[in-house]
């Protein structure tokens, strides 16, 4: 007999079906079986649980326990046997103060196809290093579990393509870690724009640092629990160091977010989100430059290897010109023909630091201070509304309504910071084809577009 919680994902899977099919509203009403019953709960599989996870994603999730938004983590997983452990008491942790009894129920797994397999899993947090995304997300889906995917949606454009491509075609809802999207001031800023409040947007400006040279090359032994070859995934086999990897003890910034065999550095590490909301002012989220060139500093020493200052122009169709670095204040201008907005991140820190400070700044600004208190009339452009990431993505795995980062929009974003990357390594004018997504007579370009894969960790 199947358990309470199995039969009501059934129930769940055959109603929204049928609603469906019939043209009604795919919501089951709290009626039908209680909202906040443990049976209509969504349950909740976190993947990789380092850093992000834990001051980011697992709180974004824990933190709704009543209404639609109902869920639980009931289960972690990462190659590391201690931040198994770790994160298995944090999540106890919370579950025992949010219920007031003793909660020791939350499940460990070093194997994400285990997770996976497990029916009372609705969905997924993946929360792992850039170069393990695309392939974590094909995975899910093929397992019938929604997403929460921690940006840039992939290492490679090749391998974003892929992922996009079934994502779509699987009907699961996956949602990308964009979460500017639900801030206040990047919508406000992004609804002004599109509707004409600057006049015809000519250039935009998007303020990213670059990394520091650094890290230390010497060859480590692989710490106990820790399951290397598996965390290197497709990407080459090389030797231990925890600067290659990411701490031993604590949750620091860790190193591989500045070697390129594991992502690309700031450009997709920040640009996926500035560039993703500089696209929804330009009306181009489905689309990418036509042209870009750039150049950047790659250290000479050291074991890190992502760019440092750079800077990048590129042109779009429309003929709005990009232009990214770290000369800019960090955050995007849209530049029109009647003036000018600036939005950033209402604590700007530095992302480069190991402990970051902040400090406020004004995170909408405009030209002209009357341009941001512009009413947006109801036959004007009316922007997707999300209140939170997070909240948004659990809204949608009620509904299937499709969330506000979805995996093509995602992808979009991180192809065209890949672009400018890119364009930083060959140091000339590239020809980009935003619609066939290759360069235009340009061989060396193109061999970018992909990297060789290591078995058995091939995306397939």
């Amino acid at each position: 007999m199947a358990t309470p919680t199995h039969s009501r994902r059934t129930f769940l899977k055959t109603s929204l079906s049928a609603a469906a099919a019939v043209g009604f509203p795919t919501i089951v009403p709290s009626s039908v079986l209680g909202q906040n019953a443990p049976s209509n709960r969504i349950n909740i599989g976190a993947i990789g649980v380092g850093r992000i996870s834990r001051v980011h994603d697992m709180p974004g999730v824990w933190k709704y326990t009543t209404g639609a938004r109902n869920n639980r983590i009931i289960a972690v997983c990462d190659l590391y046997a201690p931040r198994v452990e770790q994160g298995k008491q944090v999540l106890n942790g919370v579950y025992s103060k949010q219920t007031g009894k003793d909660y020791n129920a939350t499940i460990g797994y070093s194997d994400y196809r285990e997770l996976l397999s497990n029916k009372e899993i609705d969905a997924v947090i993946i929360s792992t290093p850039d170069h393990q995304h695309a392939r974590l997300a094909v995975a899910a889906v093929r397992a019938n579990k929604d997403v929460y995917l921690q940006k840039p949606a992939s290492l490679t454009i090749s391998e974003g393509r892929f992922m996009s491509d079934h994502v779509m075609s699987s009907g699961q809802i996956l949602q990308i870690g964009s979460q500017q999207r639900s801030w206040k001031q990047f919508y406000r800023a992004c609804e002004l724009v599109r509707n004409g409040r600057i006049g015809d947007i000519k250039h935009v400006e998007i303020g990213l640092p670059g990394d520091p040279s650094g890290g230390n090359p010497d060859k480590m032994p692989i710490p106990a629990g820790f399951n290397y070859d598996a965390w290197l995934g497709s990407t080459p086999e090389v030797y231990y160091t925890v600067d290659r990897v990411m701490p031993q003890q604590g949750f620091d910034r860790p190193g591989w977010l500045r070697m390129e065999q594991f992502g690309a550095g700031m450009i997709t590490g920040w640009g996926a989100h500035h560039v993703d909301t500089a696209h929804w002012g330009m009306n181009t989220e489905h689309t990418g430059p036509v042209e870009v060139w750039g150049t950047a500093e790659f250290p000479t020493h050291g074991l890190w290897n992502v760019h440092g200052p750079f800077k990048t122009d590129s042109v779009y169709a429309n003929g709005i010109t990009m232009s990214i670095s770290g000369d800019y204040p960090n955050g995007i201008k849209w530049i029109g023909t009647e003036g000018w907005i600036f939005v950033t991140r209402d604590e700007q820190a530095s992302p480069t630091a190991t402990a970051a400070d902040k400090a406020n700044v004004d995170p909408l600004v405009a030209s002209d201070p009357k341009i941001l208190t512009s009413v947006i009339g109801p036959n004007e452009v009316q922007l997707y509304t999300s209140d939170d990431q997070h909240g948004n993505w659990l809204d949608c795995i009620r509904s299937r309504h499709a969330p506000t980062a979805t995996a093509e929009l995602g992808h979009r974003a991180c192809s065209t910071c890949l672009v400018n990357h890119i364009a930083m390594k060959t140091k000339r004018k590239l020809h980009w084809d935003p619609a066939k997504e290759r360069f235009n007579n340009d061989d060396e370009a193109n061999s970018m577009l992909s990297r060789p894969q290591r078995a058995p960790y091939i995306l397939s």
